[in-house]
């Protein structure tokens, strides 16, 4: 009988020994967590989009207690927040110039042509696939609304015309809707740079007319009006090179014939630019 009472007693024997061996372990040898980083992160708004840049809110509290970061870095908590943050840390809020996402393309449901109606699961990555979901154009917004379903700030909305609008008030560049296009039509960019070409056919004049009103026909009118190297045509479309080249003004598009390049500002001009083409 006694034999079958060794066994038990070995283990719980081992067990004992190596819990005694761990706690004594883990007093000696753990890393003690500063306390700034919880009282920093009871200060970042938790939402964990990753515009900073870090995976997560944790994750940016312990750069920014490292100083690695500074806390204008978050772009979705509040100025008090990101004051609090800089007096908990005795450290320089930072200047950081908000972000938000631009659509390159407004031929919607007015202004592209289609070639088919696509009937099937409500998605764009489910259209995309099949024939382009109807749309004549290849490059176009397929207006299914996967970026509205990415976003988790709710800061897009479908417009009447098939349209994703950005509220730029509420969004906080997370890069959700970039992830969700499948025709990479977002680009994430800094809110003062006005210029935006809203459109991303590589096809020029007649060719690219016939798919879609609003779209860049190539023309280069928007780089003879811009200041010295700011614009430039690449593969059909204009490009924008804030750095290499002179101011951006509003008149660089006003002879652009199709509207295919916008100066934007305020929170909403990106919709009612859209809605201007189309009447």
């Amino acid at each position: 009988m006694n034999s079958y009472l060794v066994a038990p007693a070995i283990m719980a024997g081992l067990s004992l020994f190596f819990a005694v061996i761990l706690a004594v372990t883990y007093r000696f040898l753990k890393v003690q967590e500063d306390p700034r980083i919880e009282a920093t992160l009871d200060r970042l708004p938790g939402s964990n989009c990753g515009a900073c840049g870090q995976p997560g809110c944790q994750a940016f509290a312990v750069s920014l207690v490292a100083g690695k970061e500074s806390p204008s870095r978050c772009t979705v908590a509040s100025p008090e927040a990101i004051d609090a943050i800089a007096e908990l840390l005795d450290v320089e809020p930072g200047e950081q110039e908000k972000r938000v996402a631009r659509l390159h393309c407004a031929g919607g449901r007015d202004q592209a042509y289609q070639i088919a109606e696509y009937q099937g699961f409500e998605s764009c990555s489910a259209a995309a696939v099949v024939s382009g979901g109807g749309k004549g154009c290849s490059w176009g917004c397929l207006g299914l609304g996967d970026c509205r379903v990415a976003c988790t700030f709710s800061a897009i909305a479908m417009n009447h015309n098939g349209l994703p609008v950005v509220n730029l008030t509420r969004c906080t560049a997370c890069g959700d809707c970039v992830e969700a296009c499948p025709r990479d039509l977002f680009e994430l960019t800094p809110v003062n740079q006005h210029l935006c070409v809203q459109c991303r056919s590589p096809l020029a004049g007649d060719l690219v007319l016939g798919l879609c009103s609003v779209a860049c026909d190539a023309c280069g009118r928007c780089v003879a009006d811009a200041a010295p190297g700011l614009i430039r045509m690449e593969d059909n479309l204009p490009r924008v090179d804030y750095a290499g080249g002179g101011p951006a003004l509003p008149q660089t598009v006003h002879r652009c014939p199709t509207g295919a390049i916008q100066w934007l500002e305020g929170t909403q001009l990106q919709e009612l630019s859209t809605v201007t083409r189309s009447l």
